[in-house]
């Protein structure tokens, strides 16, 4: 065990635990994360980082070092809204600690990963740990829409592409792999209007897409393979154009949300797209997504990624295990896979080794009573100095 950073993160253990609660006590919807990117800023600042800048996007990024080295630690700012407040046991802003627990929205999905990779790079620089190396610490924008759309600024405003990025995601402080792929798509179904009084004269595009929403139920259940990873589909949304509420529609849309485990591809997913509208009035293309940043930047998100996974013998994974031991004090006993989409799928895209670890129960993301233990905040802390140190 590192007993050099055991010693300076506990050092900083009150510093750092009110500064989780004062991100989680600004609150950071998707596209309104100004407020808690001043505060990063600020922190980072406070801290002694060689360079500290919000970009054109609006991510914050901090820079520690100046080596050839290039280590990415990437968390994001956002949050999903609340509309439960009175059901929390804690107010949702207001990161309290209730019997050794951290209670507030973002707490888990990721304002205590992003703190803790805050301070452990100003902790790698206290203690000598970033000859030859250079440490960005990167806060994104609108990831719960727009997976690895910010981080793309953030990597290309960097003077060298990152030899490798974290992903600061919940694990529960497990290390994790990889993540399953996503295929967001809209399906619509093309009619004829007609009076509702004839309707024999139109062709009722929701009867058309009738018989779609069956072909993606029985597609669910021929994806599901009980107790081993599997692939799903699930039809999100829906809606119809019509002239009145006296016609027959003459356009129907679903939207679909497609789940890929290792082996399945981008190309498997467009044949069963295919099929499910094989003999239909339907046209089918992905489901993009545009959004504006905090500072009016646009984000333009298609959402249609494989799968991917690190390699257990992968030099990056291997210098992770040693930091394990160096926190925790033994080798780690299992490794994850995330069964959600994060920001890894822009640096993935561009080759970059990429792994993941954080704090928090994921399952507790975008829940109610979202809460994180703080002996785990603290074991991230640590791990991500020893991480710096490893690489």
């Amino acid at each position: 065990m590192n007993e050099r950073v055991k010693k300076a993160t506990e050092a900083r253990k009150d510093s750092f635990i009110r500064f989780v609660q004062e991100l989680v006590r600004i609150p950071s919807f998707s596209d309104h994360e100004g407020d808690v990117a001043k505060r990063i800023e600020a922190e980072m600042k406070a801290l002694g980082y060689d360079e500290v800048r919000i970009d054109k996007t609006g991510n914050v990024v901090g820079r520690m070092g100046s080596g050839d080295t290039v280590i990415l630690f990437d968390s994001h700012m956002d949050t999903v809204e609340v509309h439960d407040a009175q059901n929390w046991v804690s107010p949702p802003f207001s990161g309290d600690i209730v019997e050794g627990r951290l209670y507030g929205r973002g707490s888990v999905d990721m304002k205590g990963a992003l703190a803790a990779s805050v301070y452990a790079a100003a902790v790698a620089k206290e203690l000598g740990l970033l000859a030859g190396k250079r440490v960005y610490v990167s806060g994104t924008v609108c990831e719960e829409y727009c997976d690895g759309e910010s981080l793309k600024t953030v990597i290309g405003d960097m003077p060298k592409i990152p030899d490798c990025c974290v992903i600061c995601e919940p694990s529960d402080n497990i290390i994790t792999l990889g993540h399953k792929g996503k295929a967001q798509i809209r399906i619509t179904t093309h009619g004829v209007s007609a009076h509702g009084s004839a309707p024999e004269k139109g062709v009722n595009a929701v009867y058309e897409m009738a018989e779609i929403i069956t072909r993606v139920d029985a597609l669910n259940k021929r994806l599901f393979t009980p107790g081993a990873p599997h692939g799903t589909i699930v039809l999100s949304d829906i809606s119809c154009v019509s002239a009145s509420l006296n016609a027959v529609p003459s356009e129907c849309g679903i939207y679909l949300d497609r789940r890929l485990i290792l082996g399945e591809t981008v190309e498997d997913v467009k044949k069963e797209i295919e099929a499910l509208i094989a003999g239909k009035r339907a046209s089918w293309e992905v489901g993009t997504l545009r959004h504006t940043s905090w500072t009016g930047d646009p984000l333009v998100y298609e959402p249609i990624h494989n799968s991917w996974k690190i390699d257990e013998g992968h030099p990056l994974t291997l210098a992770f295990n040693r930091a394990y031991e160096e926190t925790f004090g033994k080798a780690p006993d299992k490794y994850d896979f995330w069964d959600f989409g994060t920001n890894a799928v822009t640096p993935v895209s561009m080759g970059i080794p990429t792994i993941g670890f954080g704090p928090g129960e994921y399952k507790l993301a975008h829940m109610l009573n979202e809460n994180v233990e703080v002996e785990k905040l603290e074991g991230a802390l640590a791990f991500y100095a020893n991480v710096i140190d490893t690489l």
